[in-house]
């Protein structure tokens, strides 16, 4: 499907690539990691062809169509699904031309070709994937304008999903969604029937959805089978091998050299040493592997406080007096808390968080917290926040500006920036690297409270684990809203669930959550997810509800596939009747052998949708009398 042949780029005099070489396979879906910086994002665009490398270091199957995210979908007056369905290039030229098309042979051919792509079951299938990111069908017919530019990119997402490319590139696809929007991607990965190249730093995605894992490294590519956590073991052991093997060449050559050194200007021992003096030349050493350790966070402990920390007692919560967002809420956080709080984007999560943190008064209600609380909040939008014509030093010296010289410049070598980046301009630092800053400034003082919300969008694995280290060291209490969930099942020790203006314990684990998910997204008539029990199973309320949602999309099926039978047959009609036009046979032979075979290949396509008509059909009743699928 896709060749990298020897490919080398530069850009500012730093070598990106350096004869890099890959291969990827037909239905491979695969990870592509690597430091940030490191080049990724550029690969993308050179294979898109937005830059350009060389004439032959990129090669791809002949006549495969690439689809990528290029940017936020456009702030227009269309609707979510019209915008989503337009991305199919080829049923949006069919159906304009089957407006206007007059010839029965081409009308047939138009038709059967909207067969073969499943064009009739378009609206149904963009339908479900923008419910699968976040999407409910009401929102769907609103028109782009009225939703911001994060949201706007989950159409543009769910627009090159549908298009279902033969190569699907993707950058960073997680960045954007919550974690209900990445459990269903990562579920449709799975199953998506074509190649996907998909940049990630989400360690759930990079173990579930693919089948290989691409690293960039030292300006060259190396594939490998399976997830992330297979790579990472293998490459674990491998480089223990190695470590090893040049530990004991090392005093191989040690041993050699002391035997050189003691008998090369002795007679009798002089061959011997020249012979070892020879071998110690010709010896090709191998470096021992380089560390690749990752700049620790640090986040100072605070003084032990006596719980609880924080109480939101019979509160509503939102920004408008008389419409609260969430209703009623009644919590509790001690000191030594862990949670992660769930619930679908929108819902009210940024809500609850900045409630408990003080930057949102209470509607109505009490938020209790103790009087020396101390809280650090975390959220991507104070990344614009940071002064970009200042550096990092610039930043800390504003937050001890009564320290010494010494004293500031330590605090900004604690904060991750060294000598080599203390002076480096905000605007100059990588997402990353402000993240880490901001991080640093809000904790310097030993919060009681960390408040994240979206933390880790700019971090790499390598970052994401030193993160996780770091907030399992910590002393003071953690509430996290995250879409990452290896970092929510690593730090996490209880959970709360947002959702249908409600804010509560929830009572199962991330996976009892993933799973209902999944569940619900299979069902996209369904508003969002609702909460479950420990044991995965559903309450009476949920069950009649999914059943009830379940039934409709069977229904939709069948009415899809009667109209589009009754369709066919109409068009079958018209060519009958162009067969039936006097002397045809005799007068232009061509065309009437060419009508023939379009109506042949027209009779097969009748059959095979009244096929699947009578099947969906036969579902939908047997939902409806409540007899098994």
């Amino acid at each position: 499907m896709l060749h990298i042949n020897d490919l080398s780029y530069s850009i500012g005099g730093r070598a990106l690539f350096d004869q890099a070489t890959a291969a990827i396979s037909a239905g491979w879906k695969v990870g592509f990691i690597g430091r940030n910086g490191s080049g990724k994002s550029t690969l993308l665009k050179i294979i898109k062809g937005e830059t350009y490398a060389g004439s032959d270091e990129i090669s791809l199957r002949k006549g495969a169509r690439i689809g990528g995210v290029e940017q936020e979908a456009p702030a227009s007056k269309q609707s979510l699904i019209s915008t989503v369905l337009e991305q199919d290039e080829e049923r949006t030229a069919l159906l304009a031309e089957a407006e206007t098309a007059s010839d029965p042979a081409r009308i047939a051919e138009i038709q059967i070709r909207l067969v073969d792509i499943n064009a009739h079951s378009a609206e149904a299938r963009a339908g479900a994937i923008l419910a699968g990111l976040g999407f409910p069908a009401a929102e769907q017919l609103r028109p782009c304008s009225e939703f911001s530019g994060g949201w706007r990119m989950r159409v543009a997402l769910a627009g090159v999903l549908f298009s279902a490319p033969d190569l699907l590139l993707l950058d960073e696809p997680t960045n954007y969604l919550d974690l209900e929007g990445a459990v269903w991607l990562e579920n449709y990965l799975k199953r998506y029937p074509y190649t996907a190249l998909i940049v990630s730093h989400d360690r759930d995605l990079l173990n579930d959805a693919v089948t290989h894992i691409m690293v960039l490294e030292n300006g060259k590519l190396t594939i490998h089978p399976g997830g992330y956590d297979t790579y990472e073991r293998k490459r674990a052991e491998a480089r223990a091998n190695a470590a090893s093997f040049a530990a004991r060449q090392d005093a191989r050559r040690k041993h050699m050299q002391a035997f050189v050194d003691r008998f090369r200007y002795k007679a009798s021992k002089a061959k011997q040493a020249q012979s070892r003096l020879k071998a110690l030349e010709r010896m090709q050493m191998v470096a021992p592997p380089l560390s690749e350790r990752t700049q620790p966070f640090v986040f100072p402990n605070p003084k032990p406080m006596a719980p609880p920390i924080v109480r939101v007692v019979e509160a509503d919560l939102g920004y408008e007096e008389g419409k609260p967002i969430l209703r009623n809420v009644n919590l509790r956080l001690d000191q030594d808390d862990r949670i992660a709080i769930l619930g679908p984007n929108g819902e009210g999560k940024s809500t609850l968080v900045k409630s408990i943190s003080g930057r949102l008064s209470a509607l109505s209600g009490n938020v209790y917290k103790h009087k020396k609380l101390q809280i650090a909040y975390f959220a991507q939008h104070q990344i614009d926040e940071l002064r970009p014509k200042e550096s990092a030093y610039d930043h800390v010296r504003a937050l001890i500006p009564d320290a010494t010289e010494a004293q500031k410049r330590a605090a900004t070598a604690r904060l991750g920036f060294g000598p080599d980046k203390a002076n480096t301009l905000v605007e100059k630092l990588s997402g990353g690297e402000k993240a880490r800053l901001l991080l640093g400034l809000i904790t310097y003082h030993g919060a009681h409270l960390l408040v994240l919300d979206e933390p880790t969008n700019h971090l790499d694995i390598q970052a994401r684990e030193a993160l996780v280290d770091a907030l399992n060291e910590f002393k003071g209490a953690v509430l996290i809203i995250t879409h990452d969930a290896h970092l929510a099942a690593s730090i996490a020790d209880r959970l709360w669930l947002v959702n249908g203006g409600k804010a509560e314990p929830y009572d199962g684990d991330l996976t009892d959550y993933r799973r209902l998910v999944i569940a619900a997204s299979k069902t996209p008539a369904q508003g969002g997810a609702k909460k479950a029990k420990p044991n995965g199973k559903r309450t009476a309320r949920q069950s009649s509800a999914i059943g009830r949602s379940s039934i409709h999309p069977l229904k939709q099926s069948a009415d899809d596939a009667e109209r589009k039978l009754e369709h066919l047959n109409s068009v079958l009609a018209r060519l009958d009747a162009a067969l039936a036009e006097p002397g045809l046979f005799h007068n232009n032979r061509a065309r009437a052998t060419k009508l023939q075979k379009e109506r042949a290949a027209l009779i097969d396509a009748i059959n095979r949708s009244e096929t699947k008509w009578l099947v969906a059909l036969e579902k939908y009743e047997k939902a409806q009398t409540g007899q098994a699928l």
